[in-house]
């Protein structure tokens, strides 16, 4: 099992429909975050210093491709539609990798 923690910006004029979106997710989009092996998977909220609103996302990634797992979610036509209605919430940071939407995050600590 790999943990993997990941930030975004949350657009401030969509932040009450992204939270409305989660409050609701589609059925289908959990199947397949299930199907892709994706475990414990949680987002958080946080207006920081900058006044800035940011997603923390964490999720426990048990399966033996991540990079197969990842491109069959995104393949998914349903995974699709959701995600063309979340990204427009969304704002990603400047500074992540070129294949990046959300950016990775390094663990540096953790504890059982």
């Amino acid at each position: 099992m790999k943990r993997y923690g990941m930030v975004i910006g949350l657009r401030p004029e969509k932040l009450e429909e992204y939270k409305r979106l989660h409050a609701t997710v589609w059925p289908d989009v959990l199947r397949m975050i299930e199907l892709c092996n994706i475990r414990n998977y949680s987002i958080y909220l946080r207006t920081l210093d900058d006044g800035h609103p940011y997603l923390f996302s964490y999720f426990e990634y048990v399966g033996a491709d991540f990079a197969a797992d990842m491109a069959r979610m995104a393949a998914d036509e349903t995974t699709q539609r959701w995600w063309a209605v979340c990204k427009p919430c969304q704002k990603p940071l400047e500074n992540r990798r070129a294949d990046e939407w959300w950016a990775g995050m390094e663990e540096v600590f953790h504890a059982d």
